[in-house]
């Protein structure tokens, strides 16, 4: 039988440059070299029984089938709830909150509903690279505002410098991922007068909220005067609940924006998994009457000062985090030309690994640095740990 014919692939004129995430890529070599992943944000530490029972107790009672586009009612409730106590948020549950496929799905979303090909968004570097391939995606354009180490200091000037004709939004990640900065109330205050100046929509993912650290207070955009009406709030239970492959997140904006982002959502969802947004109700409903959230961030705390510890014994310069479970380490006394290679040098020679920190930065950046995951298991953070202190 004649061998068929290869057909050359027809590709879109981006996706030639796409190339696995450089997060996904060491999850999977850490996988082959059977070491610890403090590479990928996966937070594996227990689910909370009410929210683990509650999606199973959904399974048992029928409760599969597609449930509304926005989310199920008494959810939408709840976050409400959530948004007014912890943020400060007033959101009409019915027309100012969408249940979304986690917070990714939430700005993909928003993205479609909100902005044009073409259109330029403002990031701060180092950034979620999530965030900018999923602007790339969209035929947007990614304008970079470097913020200034080892402090990640915001430099108002250079802000209104990147503000072009085109520019329609700026995305902030607050508490940060990589570097788990938190953005001041004076900084938050500096980038909502660029907003407010040139009518600019302020996408803010706040996934990391209740995870902040040594007093740092967690400042919600949609607080300040003047900004409740051009910013969309992202957030989700991923992090906080430890259900990353449950994809539950949601979003508040204005309620003239909501009916938009809930049309595509429908269009490239349909709708999150339905027992996992019952899960979801019960640990906010439940959990919220508990310490939870004050023993996560003090678990957290104590996890982050672990392995910071560990690192600055192994020679790295880590400093400590203001929030989120992520390390920006200097790595520079690591072998390799790049940050790639620095991060496989690692798992290579103590079986631990890190993200390269040019994954965060525009070409050419970031290449001494490392992310470490500390949002563990005790068991897996204590052998990284102890393998970083053997290795110096």
């Amino acid at each position: 039988m004649p061998a068929r014919a290869q057909v050359p692939a027809r590709l879109s004129h981006i996706a030639p440059a796409v190339v696995q995430s450089e997060i996904r890529a060491m999850s999977v070599a850490c996988d082959a070299a059977g070491g610890v992943n403090l590479a990928q944000g996966i937070c594996d530490t227990p689910v909370p029984a009410p929210v683990e029972q509650g999606a199973i107790e959904a399974i048992r009672a029928g409760l599969n089938i597609y449930t509304r586009l926005d989310g199920i009612a008494a959810l939408r409730e709840a976050i409400a709830a959530k948004l007014q106590q912890h943020n400060g948020i007033t959101a009409d549950p019915d027309k100012e909150v969408l249940v979304t496929n986690g917070a990714t799905g939430a700005l993909y979303t928003t993205l479609l509903a909100l902005l044009n090909p073409g259109d330029e968004v403002i990031f701060f570097e180092p950034f979620y690279g999530y965030h900018v391939s999923t602007v790339l995606s969209l035929r947007m354009v990614a304008q970079v505002v470097p913020l200034t180490a080892p402090d990640w200091k915001l430099d108002s000037d250079a802000l209104r410098a990147a503000v072009s004709e085109r520019t329609r939004a700026i995305i902030i990640n607050t508490p940060s991922n990589p570097s788990g900065k938190v953005f001041s109330r004076a900084e938050l205050e500096a980038v909502a007068a660029v907003a407010q100046e040139h009518d600019l929509y302020v996408i803010v993912d706040e996934i990391y909220e209740y995870f902040v650290y040594d007093g740092a207070e967690h400042v919600s955009m949609a607080t300040l005067p003047g900004m409740r009406e051009r910013t969309i709030t992202i957030s989700g239970l991923s992090k906080t609940f430890s259900v990353t492959g449950w994809r539950i997140g949601y979003l508040t904006a204005p309620a003239d924006l909501v009916p938009a982002i809930g049309y595509f959502h429908d269009l490239v969802y349909i709708c999150p998994p339905s027992p996992a947004q019952y899960g979801a109700l019960a640990g906010l409903t439940q959990l919220a009457k508990t310490s939870f959230y004050d023993d996560l961030r003090a678990d957290h705390q104590r996890k982050r000062d672990l392995l910071c510890d560990a690192l600055r014994t192994a020679c790295f310069q880590a400093p400590k985090p203001a929030g989120a479970y992520y390390i920006f380490a200097d790595a520079s006394h690591i072998p390799g030309a790049t940050a790639a290679e620095r991060a496989r040098t690692l798992l290579r020679d103590t079986g631990v690994a890190a993200v390269a920190g040019s994954a965060f930065f525009r070409e050419g950046r970031g290449e001494t640095m490392l992310r470490f995951c500390f949002g563990k298991r005790d068991e897996d953070l204590e052998r990284a740990c102890e393998a970083l202190r053997s290795n110096p």
